[in-house]
């Protein structure tokens, strides 16, 4: 029974590790490919910050297998992630008001898709580093349902890597 648990989760964290990155060129094709969004700096620059939090989640997934694999206490790459915990928010912040500018300065499809993209990787950063929004399984709605928002797992991970409560 604890070795079949031990394999569903590390199933699930290979799965969660490979649609994040599978996401990148995936929605790529979708919305640069078949829905011909213009590749204009704003849109770009949305894109490439959700893809950036897809690239930052995908590690995450892989460096928790890795724990789990080595029963290590650490979590592999901590320091890594505690860096992205600090920069991402302004890199965040300027993309979001680059794109922003851009959707004032020619509203359409040149702006707001990549206004959607940059909110959307803003959203993940929370999601990853703060509070877990996605909620796709049933053992997640009945926590959501019973207790609320909680902690997402890389806040966890990363107080214990500091020893102390991460700041908001």
């Amino acid at each position: 029974m604890c070795y079949h648990l031990h394999e569903r989760v590390r199933r699930r964290l290979r799965s969660l590790a490979s649609l994040e990155l599978i996401n990148i060129p995936l929605q790529a094709a979708v919305w640069f490919g078949l829905l011909r969004l213009p590749p204009s700096a704003a849109n770009l620059a949305g894109f490439c910050a959700f893809a950036l939090l897809l690239v930052q989640g995908a590690a995450y997934w892989t460096a928790k297998l890795r724990q789990l694999e080595s029963g290590s206490p650490t979590l592999p790459l901590a320091a890594a992630f505690a860096l992205a915990f600090r920069v991402n928010p302004p890199v965040l912040f300027a993309v979001v008001l680059f794109v922003c500018w851009s959707a004032l300065d020619a509203p359409g499809t040149a702006s707001f898709p990549g206004l959607g993209f940059a909110l959307f990787a803003a959203l993940e950063h929370v999601n990853y580093f703060h509070t877990q929004l996605a909620y796709d399984n049933m053992a997640d709605l009945r926590y959501l349902t019973s207790r609320g928002l909680r902690r997402s797992h890389l806040a966890v991970d990363l107080e214990r890597h500091r020893g102390a409560r991460v700041r908001y």
